[in-house]
């Protein structure tokens, strides 16, 4: 009782309100109002995981098992929008709601029990450190908590990487070529991989990391993102 009351205390002078369009959260809304939720633009490449235009796109780069991403990605659009907030204005929330809604949705389709581990693409440390959290391990929790699969750090980012934002595919491949390896100790022998980041594009920094999991004899790797975009 006595937590309720200050739980109900503090909603009234720190109200928790949605960061998509303001509206006031009620108690089981975590992040996203329930309006917003639903008004969320979904992408459906989990109904043909093997052969989509992500599948598509990263064809020759990689041999990845299935791509998939939550939305899709649209300049001045809600998951723009979403993804700024996350990566930006200190709201790492968002990347664990997005991953524990996408985790329910995959869980409803089939996907339980198909992976092993969940492994965030790394930032620089020095990256992290200024932002305060990786959003791809965020949106890893996320996943986590709905799909019931443990997440692991296993790759490191062994050099600083020029943003990617207004690179060319070719130079997109290029800034990634060597940059990430496994951590020293680990192993990933055997292991179903679903490898997460926060946004798939031309899917040169996923697919670096996917072959390094591949080279160290991980049995088959997953790509999925919140979002992906053109």
């Amino acid at each position: 009782m006595r937590l309720d009351f200050w739980k109900d205390f503090l909603d009234l002078i720190f109200p928790r309100n949605c960061p998509q369009c303001g509206r006031t959260l009620f108690d089981f809304e975590p992040c996203l109002c329930t309006i917003c939720q639903g008004s969320l633009p979904v992408a459906n490449f989990h109904l043909r995981p093997l052969d989509n235009e992500l599948t598509s796109k990263i064809r020759g780069l990689t041999q990845v098992n299935r791509a998939m991403a939550y939305l899709r990605f649209s300049k001045k659009g809600k998951s723009q929008k979403l993804l700024h907030l996350l990566k930006y204005k200190n709201k790492p929330e968002i990347g664990e709601e997005m991953g524990r809604l996408y985790g329910l949705l995959l869980a409803q389709n089939g996907y339980l029990n198909e992976w092993d581990v969940i492994v965030p693409v790394p930032l620089h440390p020095m990256k992290q450190k200024r932002r305060g959290y990786n959003q791809s391990e965020k949106f890893a929790d996320g996943l986590s908590k709905s799909l019931s699969i443990r997440v692991q750090n296993l790759l490191e980012r062994r050099k600083f990487t020029e943003t990617q934002t207004k690179k060319t595919r070719l130079q997109r491949l290029e800034n990634v070529d060597e940059v990430f390896d496994l951590k020293k100790g680990e192993s990933v022998t055997g292991q179903r991989i679903v490898l997460v980041d926060d946004v798939i594009t031309t899917g040169a920094t996923l697919c670096a990391c996917a072959n390094v999991l591949l080279a160290n004899g991980a049995k088959h790797v997953d790509l999925v993102t919140i979002a992906a975009g053109g």
